[in-house]
């Protein structure tokens, strides 16, 4: 299956979906362990809507949280120029503004989800 093409800030930090910034995977991680934290976040998610119990279901989250953990798409930012992270933000209200009002009206509605 094809990756569904997204949206990305100019630096490769953020991908826009439903009108927020959501963090990157970490582009300076090897291939296999890329691959293998994908994986592993891929069963947690599945075991997240499996979950039959609340507590098989905060396990499963908390899997997830690690797996996000390990991609970098959570935790410590992984750039190293000391930028925050703006990640759950619309990108008219971060630094990345300017690019943002940039795009043309269907590139943004697409990036929102409309």
């Amino acid at each position: 299956m094809a990756r569904k093409e997204r949206l990305a800030t100019p630096d490769g930090r953020y991908f826009v979906t439903r009108g927020r910034l959501w963090r990157c995977t970490d582009p300076s991680l090897d291939d296999s362990e890329r691959r293998a934290a994908v994986k592993a976040l891929m069963q947690a998610r599945r075991a997240v809507h499996l979950a039959d119990t609340p507590e098989a279901e905060a396990e499963a989250r908390a899997n997830v949280d690690t797996a996000k953990h390990r991609l970098g798409e959570r935790g410590p930012v992984w750039w190293k120029d000391g930028a925050p992270d703006e990640g759950g933000r619309h990108p008219k209200n971060t630094s990345y503004a300017d690019w943002w009002a940039g795009l043309d009206d269907e590139t943004r509605a697409k990036a929102e989800g409309k």
